[in-house]
């Protein structure tokens, strides 16, 4: 399946895509470069109004999601 980088923060997020056959990374600088998508919690997100694109891998904003739907969305993005 898709290697996806995921907040550290989102533990639940992690163990939910290993049990659906992901490759599941830290999200860190080296994983944004070689990850299929992102996961990231949305709570520090362009806080100060400056976004710099970092990867050209989906990036999935978790905040409001369930892990279900969180799992959708990156099987929808990742699976071709």
């Amino acid at each position: 399946m898709a290697r996806i980088a995921v907040e550290n923060s989102l533990s639940n997020v992690k163990d939910a895509l290993q049990n659906n056959g992901h490759e599941v990374l830290q999200l860190d600088e080296q994983s944004l470069q070689s990850c299929d998508c992102c996961v990231i919690s949305g709570q520090d997100q362009n806080v100060m109004g400056i976004a710099n694109a970092e990867t050209r891998a989906s990036v999935i904003n978790a905040q409001g999601l369930t892990t279900e739907e969180i799992i959708q969305q990156v099987n929808q993005r990742t699976i071709s």
